[in-house]
């Protein structure tokens, strides 16, 4: 189950929320070896002080298994604040049409189903709800700071990355920024390729007291 986590929703989805940052601890700072601020076992960063919208990929038995953090490109960003080395001399994107994408991350059992490609099915299922959310905003485009492990897997999922400079070495890992495709034909590849019948995106939405 897809979860869309609203900056005004914040306190209702506060276990969710915690354990998004435990998973990126784990992806990040445990298994990628980034250097990335920590608080304990949470990963956190000053961008998540600027009220981003989340992704959250839930399992059955209802553990966050992936996230993906959105902002929009007309605040700051990482690209242009945190790497602006990647925009190979051009200026960053600051506009209402095109938000960044951020903290895609995924800690899936071996086992999980796959889709085309051998790429898991909840990889599949954050990218449509990347771009269901990027629709329902009229977003023209996302921009996104990755590494070329997941070029690669966006390519093969049918969501290629369009880019705006050369990879250059960041830390342990060779980076690249670009744009991904906000569009019809876009969610179609990726639904396509990830075998998904419907839309993946939820709105969670709290029940008030009787």
């Amino acid at each position: 189950m897809m979860m869309l986590i609203a900056p005004d929703r914040y306190g209702d989805f506060a276990n969710e929320l915690h354990q998004m940052h435990r998973l990126r601890y784990r992806v990040f700072k445990r298994r990628l070896g980034w250097d990335v601020p920590t608080d304990g076992k949470f990963e956190i960063d000053a961008f998540d002080a600027l009220k981003p919208h989340y992704l959250l990929l839930r399992g059955d038995e209802g553990s966050i298994n992936g996230c993906v953090r959105l902002l929009p490109s007309a605040g700051p960003t990482m690209l242009r604040d945190t790497f602006p080395v990647l925009l190979g001399g051009v200026s960053a994107p600051q506009t209402e049409h095109i938000w960044e994408s951020s903290r895609f991350a995924l800690d899936l059992p071996p086992s999980t189903p796959k889709g085309e490609g051998g790429i898991a099915l909840g990889t599949y299922e954050l990218f449509a709800g990347m771009i269901e959310f990027g629709l329902s905003r009229r977003l023209r485009r996302i921009v996104t700071v990755t590494d070329l492990r997941m070029e690669r897997i966006l390519r093969r999922a049918g969501w290629p990355l369009d880019r705006i400079g050369e990879p250059q070495e960041i830390g342990t890992t060779r980076a690249v920024a670009g744009f991904l495709d906000v569009s019809n034909e876009s969610l179609a590849a990726i639904r396509h390729n990830g075998s998904l019948a419907s839309p993946v995106l939820w709105t969670p939405v709290v029940s008030s007291a009787a």
